[in-house]
């Protein structure tokens, strides 16, 4: 099924993505010593497997700029379209944090400066991996959920198991991420809660843009590899988003 791109798509990315990061990260700041990292990675999974399902009739639900760049390296996305999401999602990820942010002022001690579920390296890390390795950890878990994402909305994939596949790759990754580098894997999921946080967050917010670019890049070579698309094909979907069974 194809998508025609309009306001409602890119309010749709918007409020998804708004929507991921504030139970996303809420599990990870607020409820982490609860849940543990299993619960973590559950909610994460769970909420972008609901809303794939919730809005990828309306827009996709790429609800990840990596995601998108993929998608539009892979020829299954105009650069308009691109742009457009892009924007939304980011502006959703800052909303998202924003909400939550006000909602963790009103808990007692609850301490937002240099953390609040943000990503990081050395010191900020588990396991203490430096710049070099959580940019690759980033790139190879971004690359794996975005060839999942291109692999499971192609036209022949099997309907109605999109949604499914693409929350519990994104539970698995945070499972692994998450002692890494506390598994950003989505430029606007860790630039919301890097603005709020601050201090050594914002300072390492680049490596957390930039490696999951790269990962999408990475997908979308491997998917043209598999299925190369036909330049007509390309250019006849500029203006729509292909989601297949979603």
């Amino acid at each position: 099924m194809n998508i025609r791109v309009n306001d409602r798509a890119v309010a749709a990315e918007f409020a998804g993505t708004a929507l991921l990061v504030f139970f996303g990260v809420a599990a990870a700041a607020v409820a982490g010593p609860l849940i543990g990292p299993v619960g973590i990675a559950l909610v994460f999974g769970l909420v972008l497997l609901a809303l794939a399902y919730t809005l990828g009739p309306v827009s996709g639900a790429h609800l990840n700029p990596a995601v998108t760049f993929g998608l539009l390296l892979a020829g299954r996305i105009g650069l308009r379209t691109a742009v457009r999401y892009a924007v939304a999602q980011c502006a959703g990820g800052v909303a998202g944090a924003g909400v939550l942010y006000v909602l963790v002022r009103a808990i007692p001690g609850f301490t937002v400066h240099g953390a609040f579920g943000s990503n990081g390296w050395g010191t900020r890390s588990a396991v203490g991996i430096d710049g070099v390795g959580a940019f690759l950890a980033e790139a190879v878990l971004t690359m794996l959920l975005v060839l999942v994402v291109l692999g499971v909305t192609r036209r022949n994939a099997a309907p109605g198991v999109a949604g499914a596949a693409i929350g519990l790759t994104l539970s698995a990754l945070v499972l692994v991420g998450l002692p890494l580098t506390g598994c950003g894997i989505n430029p606007a999921r860790s630039m919301g809660p890097a603005l709020f946080a601050g201090g050594p967050a914002l300072s390492q917010l680049w490596l957390f843009l930039a490696a999951p670019l790269a990962g999408g890049a990475l997908a979308a070579g491997v998917d043209r590899l598999l299925h190369p698309v036909p330049r007509a094909a390309a250019v006849a979907g500029r203006d729509t988003v292909a989601v297949g069974s979603l």
